[in-house]
C-alpha cells in the first residue's frame, strides 16, 4: 500500500518558475503536440500504463549478476534490489535520448551509490546508448566503458562521477538548482529539467546528504526526486549495527515531502513517482522498501550480496527462481521492446522540444540570446583586459581585488553564479547586481550555502554538470579539507568550477593555528588536474579569474589574502597575459646568483629580500609564480628563461616540500613546516622568519 506523508499541493511541477512562454502553433497538430509536451513536463509520466515490467527487472538482475561474476569483482545486490524501481522510472517517467545524449530538455538521472554501477550500465544498454553487451562483459576492465563506478566523460549517458557516498545526492541538488536558475533566467520551462537520484543507506549516513538535503528543502526544489533503496543493509551487515535514525522524520524536518512504496511492486512505484512529479511543492523522498539481492535464494537480504559476486551455483539457482534461462548476459526480448517503446516516445518528445525551442527563440530573441550565452559560457574576447581594469592598480588584499573582479566578470559572463559558505563579508564573492538565489527569487546569482562547505563543493559540481552555469564558491583556505572530495571529483571529471579560498596563510593572525593554513596549498596542488592560482596583485588576480572563467578541462582554485598587499614593481611592457603563463620574471638581475620564486603575499617579501641580497653583492632575481600547474605546461624554452641559470629558491608561507621540483634542494625551499600561533600578523612574520632579513639569511646560508 502506498503511504503518503507530508502535504502535497496541486500547483504544477515548476510552480516557482515563470510559465513557459507560448507561441502561435503552425498547425493544429503542432498545437496538440506542444500541449502534450507541456503536460509531460508538468505531470511526469509519459503514459498511463500497467505494463508488466518483470522481464525488464529480471534482465537487469541477470546482467548485474553475470557482469560481476565475470569480473570477479563488484556489487550485484543494489542493481538486483532496485531493478523494478529503475524499470518503472526509465520506461515510464524519465526523459532521455541516445540520439542526443546531452539534449538540454532531458531529465537528469544520478546513481549516487556508484558501487551499483551495473544498474546504470544495464539501463544504458537497454536504452540503446553506446554500451554494448561486450561492454557489459568487459565490466571493471582496463579502458572499458563500464568502470567499477560510473565516470563522467568515460561512458555516454553518465551524468556525474559517483563513488564516494553522498556526492551524487549533493550533485543532484546542484543540478536541480541549476534547472531552476535556467527557467527563471529565461522565462521558459523548456530549458528546465527534473532530477532523479537513487541513494542507499550509505549515502544517507554520510554527513553531506544532511547538508545538501537541508539546502534542497529550504529552496523548495520541487524538481528533485530522491529514490531511497531502503534495504537496511551495508557492507558490514544490517544498518541497526550503526544507526536507528528515522529517515522520514529527518527529511520532513528539512522541508521534504516523503512517500513510501514497495520497491518491488511496479504499481506502487508508478503511483509514488506520479505523485512526486505532479503536485509536490517540495523535493520528494520516495522510500522504496527493497530486498538487496532480490531473487537470490540464499543471499537475498544479506550483506553477503552487497559487494561480492554471487558465485556460479547461486547465480544458477537465482535464474531458476526468477524463471530465466541460464544463458550468460541474457536479455529478454520483452525488455528490449519496453525500452524501444520508451525510446520512441522520448524521441518524439525530443523532436517536439526542438520545434518548441525554435519557435520560442524566434518569438523571444533577447531571452534566447541570454540562454545561448549561458549554454556556451560565453565571454568577450577582451575578458582579461576588462578584468585587469576592474582590479585596478591600487594596493589591497587579493580577496578585495577578487571581489571587484567578480562584479565585472558577472556583468560580462551571464553563466557565472557565485556564493560562499556563510562568509561573504570575508570572502567577497557576492554578485551584487543580481541579488540572492532564494526560493522566491530564482533569478538571483548569489548562492547562500550556509555553513556547509562539503555540500557547497558537491552542489557546485552539480550546477556545473547541469550545463551552462559556471559556479564559484568560497570559504577560508583552512576549511578546504571539508570540501576536498568534491574538489577531487571536479578535477577527475574535468568540469569547470571556481573554488575560492581566502585567509590563505599565517597572516590570519590572532585567530591562531586552527585558522592558519599550513599544509593546504601543498595538498591541493597534489590533486591531479587542479589548477591552484595564488595571485599577488590586481593584474594577477584578473589573470586568475580569466583562467577560472575560460578553462574548459577542469577546475581552478584561487588562494587569496586577508591582508593588504603592495603594488608589485612590474617592468615596462608587463601584461596580465604574463601571469596567464603561470609564472614570469618580475625582477631581473644581470649575472644573478640566486632566483627567488614566490607566490601570493610572499612575492612582495621576495622583492624586498632580493634588494637586500643585491646590496650585499648577491644579485638576485624574483619570479612570481601564481600558478605552478600552468607554468609547467609552458614550453621548455620559456620555463628555462624564467627560472634562469642561478640557484633557485622558493618562498611560500606553507609546506615547502612541493617546491623541491623547482629548487632541487630542500634547504632552498623557504616555507612553514609547523603549525602557526595566535598573534598579530606582524609578530608572526617575525617569529617564523618571514621578513626580508630572515629570507636573505636563508638564501645566503644555502648558497
Amino acid at each position: 500500500m502506498l503511504k503518503v506523508c507530508g502535504g502535497l499541493q496541486p500547483p504544477p511541477f515548476f510552480h516557482n518558475s515563470p510559465q513557459r512562454i507560448r507561441h502561435e502553433p503552425r498547425d493544429p497538430s503542432e498545437s496538440q503536440r506542444s500541449s502534450d509536451a507541456r503536460n509531460r513536463l508538468a505531470f511526469g509520466s509519459m503514459t498511463a500504463t500497467t505494463q508488466d515490467l518483470t522481464p525488464v527487472a529480471n534482465t537487469i538482475r541477470g546482467l548485474a549478476m553475470d557482469a560481476v561474476q565475470k569480473a570477479n569483482s563488484g556489487h550485484p545486490g543494489m542493481p538486483m534490489g532496485m531493478a523494478e524501481v529503475a524499470a518503472v522510472l526509465w520506461t515510464e517517467f524519465l526523459r532521455w535520448s541516445p540520439e542526443e545524449p546531452e539534449w538540454a530538455g532531458r531529465d537528469r538521472f544520478v546513481l549516487s551509490g556508484g558501487h551499483g554501477s551495473m544498474l546504470l550500465y544495464s539501463l544504458l544498454h537497454l536504452a540503446d546508448y553506446p554500451v554494448s553487451l561486450d561492454d557489459l562483459k568487459n565490466f571493471r576492465q582496463l579502458h572499458s566503458k563500464t568502470p567499477g563506478h560510473p565516470e563522467y566523460g568515460d561512458t555516454v549517458g553518465v551524468e556525474t562521477t559517483t563513488g564516494p557516498l553522498g556526492q551524487g545526492f549533493a550533485n543532484a541538488v546542484g543540478m536541480a538548482i541549476a534547472a531552476k536558475m535556467a527557467v527563471a533566467r529565461t522565462g521558459t520551462d523548456l530549458v528546465g529539467s527534473r532530477v532523479f537520484v537513487t541513494v542507499g543507506d550509505g549515502d544517507l549516513m554520510e554527513g553531506i546528504s544532511y547538508e545538501s538535503a537541508a539546502m534542497a528543502g529550504h529552496l523548495g526544489l520541487d524538481n528533485l526526486v530522491c529514490l531511497w533503496d531502503d534495504n537496511h543493509i551495508t557492507i558490514e551487515g544490517h544498518t541497526d549495527l550503526a544507526t536507528s535514525e528515522n529517515m522520514q522524520m529527518r527529511f520532513e524536518s528539512q522541508g521534504w515531502s516523503v512517500l513510501h512504496c514497495d520497491g518491488h511492486n511496479a504499481e506502487e512505484i508508478r503511483t509514488a513517482l506520479g505523485k512526486a512529479t505532479s503536485g509536490s511543492t517540495q523535493p520528494t523522498l520516495i522510500c522504496c522498501k527493497t530486498t538487496i539481492g532480490k531473487g537470490s535464494p540464499n543471499k537475498a537480504d544479506s550483506h553477503d550480496v552487497h559487494g561480492a559476486p554471487l558465485g556460479g551455483d547461486e547465480i544458477k539457482l537465482t535464474k531458476q527462481a526468477l524463471g530465466m534461462p541460464e544463458e550468460d548476459f541474457y536479455v529478454d526480448e520483452r525488455a528490449r521492446e519496453a525500452f524501444r517503446a520508451a525510446k520512441a516516445q522520448n524521441e518524439a518528445e525530443r523532436q517536439q522540444w526542438h520545434r518548441d525551442l525554435q519557435a520560442w527563440q524566434s518569438a523571444n530573441p533577447e531571452p534566447a540570446k541570454l540562454w545561448q550565452a549561458i549554454q556556451n559560457r560565453e565571454v568577450p574576447s577582451d575578458l582579461l583586459a576588462q578584468l585587469t581594469a576592474a582590479a585596478g592598480d591600487k594596493s589591497a588584499a587579493t580577496r578585495a581585488l577578487s571581489g571587484a573582479v567578480i562584479q565585472k566578470a558577472a556583468e560580462l559572463m551571464p553563466s557565472l553564479v557565485s556564493g560562499s559558505a556563510d562568509l561573504d563579508g570575508s570572502c567577497k564573492t557576492r554578485i551584487k547586481a543580481d541579488g540572492s538565489f532564494l526560493k522566491d527569487n530564482l533569478t538571483g546569482r548569489t548562492m547562500h550555502y550556509g555553513i556547509r562547505e562539503h555540500a557547497m563543493g558537491a552542489v557546485m559540481n552539480g550546477i556545473s554538470l547541469f550545463g551552462g552555469f559556471l559556479p564559484a564558491g568560497s570559504t577560508f583556505l583552512v576549511f578546504a579539507d571539508y570540501m576536498r572530495t568534491p574538489m577531487r571529483l571536479a578535477s577527475l571529471m574535468k568540469i569547470s568550477c571556481a573554488f575560492v579560498f581566502t585567509h590563505d596563510s599565517l597572516m590570519v593572525g590572532e585567530d591562531g593555528p586552527t585558522h592558519q593554513p599550513v599544509e593546504h596549498l601543498a595538498t591541493l596542488r597534489a590533486i591531479p588536474n587542479m589548477h591552484v592560482f595564488r595571485p599577488a596583485d590586481g593584474p594577477e588576480t584578473a589573470a586568475a579569474w580569466t583562467h577560472a572563467l575560460t578553462r574548459k578541462d577542469g577546475p581552478v582554485l584561487l588562494s587569496l589574502t586577508r591582508q593588504g598587499l603592495p603594488v608589485l614593481p612590474h617592468a615596462e611592457g608587463f601584461s596580465s597575459q604574463d601571469a596567464m603563463k603561470g609564472g614570469y620574471t618580475l625582477v631581473d638581475a644581470a649575472d644573478a646568483k640566486a632566483t627567488i620564486v614566490a607566490t601570493g603575499a610572499e612575492v612582495s617579501l621576495a622583492v624586498e629580500a632580493a634588494k637586500l641580497l643585491t646590496a650585499e653583492g648577491i644579485a638576485t632575481r624574483v619570479v612570481s609564480m601564481p600558478c605552478l600547474e600552468l607554468f609547467q605546461q609552458q614550453e621548455k624554452a620559456y620555463t628555462s628563461s624564467v627560472l634562469g641559470n642561478a640557484a633557485v629558491f622558493s618562498l611560500e608561507m606553507g609546506r615547502p616540500e612541493w617546491w623541491c621540483q623547482l629548487t632541487g634542494r630542500f634547504d632552498r625551499c623557504i616555507g612553514q613546516t609547523s603549525f602557526g600561533a595566535s598573534a598579530p600578523g606582524k609578530h608572526l612574520s617575525e617569529h617564523f622568519g618571514f621578513t626580508p632579513a630572515a629570507v636573505m639569511a636563508r638564501v645566503k646560508a644555502a648558497l
